[in-house]
């Protein structure tokens, strides 16, 4: 990290974690003269939700733009080094009333080239014997998704950005001074001002208060969810990454598994308190219901971490604000799926600012009109 030496950037990013250094990376591959700074106040990022992430990456999306932006993704991811990523697949489980919705995104990914198996009961229990399947109907196996580490994705994407020339400024965006739909320069908290030609919101859970120093209203929320690694000394079959209608996911990890249960209801704000009983009261109850070998599991270690969490729709909001800021890019509100489609999201924002289009990938139904509008757009079934 450094301190702002230079006045004036083609584009400065705010936020470094894997959404900005993914914007940064892709700017600097589409326009290499392209002068580029990053402003991230934590340079550890110790309450950046990347690193408090689960790392799953998976296609198994009803909307065909998170399908395409996965399929980009675990592709760019898998070709990284030292990002530890596994195949190990996802398998999405659903009761006898979510078949229809599981039969009719299973077209979709289908359409979109995903690898993805459709189970019902009796292959469930034939392919996973560990699991109670009499209370399910059907699974999705989608087997070439999986995960990996997102502390080393997030590294491996800001080394390639530093490499490749881009400055990482250690400080915060406090403001901004616009000129009817430009906005001229941003504001740090060290008293520094920075001009630039375009400016990109990258802040995650805090894309909200960003984008209100410009008056732009966006429905992001911070909602606090657990992460827990789990060991249980019962025999379990290789298991994917596991995903149900009520939230449970997880995933194995070394000896054991990592994973958890998302409570939807839980209050917005920035809280990283952790709730230690959470894991007792809610995660192995719904583990040992799926598989009796849970009902020995010992949870070693839980942290909390941060969704970006888009309460118009649970998509991510990508693009500007045609006519009151034309310059001023948003990529935040991936509401816990911003490490998987971070490549693909990255790609994005820099072909807009360079193209001033979409050019890989449509991702107009992802833009901002549709919030200006209060017209959601959502993904249907599992989240």
């Amino acid at each position: 990290m450094q301190t702002s030496s230079r006045q004036r950037y083609d584009v400065l990013i705010a936020g470094g974690a894997v959404m900005g250094s993914s914007v940064a990376c892709f700017l600097k591959q589409l326009a290499p003269a392209c002068n580029v700074a990053v402003v991230e106040p934590d340079e550890v990022y110790e309450f950046a939700s990347t690193v408090r992430a689960s790392g799953g990456a998976r296609r198994l999306f009803s909307c065909p733009e998170n399908i395409e932006m996965s399929n980009f993704s675990i592709a760019y991811m898998a070709s990284l080094p030292d990002v530890g990523w596994q195949k190990g697949g996802y398998l999405f489980i659903v009761p006898p009333e979510g078949v229809d919705a599981l039969r009719a995104n299973h077209e979709i990914q289908r359409e979109h080239g995903v690898n993805v198996e459709l189970l019902d009961r009796q292959a469930l229990q034939a392919r996973f014997p560990s699991m109670r399947a009499d209370d399910l109907a059907a699974g999705a196996h989608s087997l070439d998704d999986g995960w990996c580490d997102p502390h080393s994705l997030l590294q491996g994407l800001k080394k390639q950005a530093r490499s490749a020339g881009v400055a990482y400024v250690k400080d915060k965006v406090v403001g901004f001074e616009r000129d009817r739909a430009t906005v001229r320069n941003a504001q740090l908290a060290s008293g520094a001002a920075i001009t630039a030609d375009h400016f990109v919101n990258a802040a995650g859970a805090w894309s909200k208060e960003v984008s209100a120093m410009i008056g732009m209203p966006l429905p992001i929320e911070p909602l606090r969810r657990f992460e827990h690694y789990f060991e249980t000394p019962n025999r379990i079959e290789p298991l994917p990454y596991v995903k149900d209608l009520a939230r449970l996911a997880f995933r194995p990890e070394g000896r054991g598994y990592s994973g958890g249960l998302v409570n939807s209801g839980e209050p917005r704000g920035f809280n990283f308190d952790v709730d230690h009983d959470y894991f007792e009261s809610a995660v192995w109850p719904a583990l040992a219901h799926r598989f009796r070998a849970f009902e020995a599991c010992r949870c070693i270690r839980t942290w909390s971490g941060l969704y970006e969490q888009n309460e118009l729709d649970g998509n991510p909001v990508i693009g500007n604000w045609p006519g009151h800021a034309d310059n001023f890019f948003v990529v935040a509100g991936f509401s816990g799926h911003g490490m998987m489609h971070a490549p693909a999201a990255g790609r994005a924002i820099a072909e807009l600012i360079v193209k001033r289009r979409f050019e890989t990938l449509d991702l107009s139904r992802l833009g901002y009109a549709r919030v200006a509008d209060n017209q959601p757009y959502a993904e249907r079934g599992i989240l």
